[in-house]
């Protein structure tokens, strides 16, 4: 059973969002909060697994909640709720280690799946405003935050890995990576994973920053 926390500003959302997460058989929702600090109580008394997090609320915004839910709870994954004109508070958000976020409005389904996505490890990021999002990173890659790699762990890449790692760069999907290069889905996760290993980075958020800081969809892959 996945342990979830919702927490938005706008009383109809939450309980919208309770009603329907608690009918899905592996999800239980455990507290929702209005504000950021509603949102500190609940992960102290609550410990959920994923939390759900808008990015404007009173008292404490996403992006503080989400600095510093993960330098006291690490294990907990964070997914941004937000609109096309949050960027920057997104941006900072990923950055201090939420697993991704959706455009509010997403389905139900998709939702589901997010929630099952981040609390397994992975990153998340709305395909639909992917691009976006990578050219947002691309801004900032120029200029203070910097995604630190080893040299060698570059060299250990291999040709395979960075197709993919360039694909990545381009906002794809692991269901487009695959059929790009005619891989199976499986196979797709198990080169992220090896990547993610060798770069010794944290997620797909992160490895989709440093793509863009290295211009991988630059490199001779033929």
């Amino acid at each position: 059973m996945i342990k979830i926390l919702i927490a938005d500003d706008q009383e109809l959302i939450r309980q919208s969002l309770e009603i329907v997460l608690n009918s899905k058989p592996d999800l239980q929702v455990v507290g929702v909060a209005a504000d950021g600090q509603e949102v500190m109580q609940c992960v102290r008394q609550q410990r959920p697994d994923v939390i759900l997090m808008d990015i404007r609320m009173p008292k404490m915004d996403g992006v503080q909640c989400t600095k510093l839910i993960k330098e006291t709870y690490p294990e907990i994954k964070i997914v941004i709720l937000t609109t096309f004109d949050d960027d920057e508070y997104v941006f900072n958000a990923l950055k201090y280690g939420a697993s991704g976020y959706l455009l509010k409005g997403v389905s139900m389904d998709e939702l589901e799946n997010a929630i099952k996505v981040v609390h397994s490890g992975r990153a998340m990021i709305n395909p639909d405003i992917a691009t976006k999002v990578l050219k947002f990173f691309s801004h900032m890659a120029q200029a203070d935050y910097t995604i630190p790699v080893g040299t060698r762990a570059v060299e250990e890449l291999t040709k395979t890995e960075w197709k993919i790692i360039a694909q990545v760069e381009r906002g794809a999907t692991n269901k487009e990576i695959a059929e790009v290069m005619r891989l199976s889905d499986g196979t797709v996760r198990n080169y992220l994973s090896s990547i993610l290993n060798k770069l010794e980075l944290r997620d797909r958020t992160q490895l989709a920053i440093w793509a863009v800081q290295s211009h991988a969809s630059q490199r001779n892959l033929d």
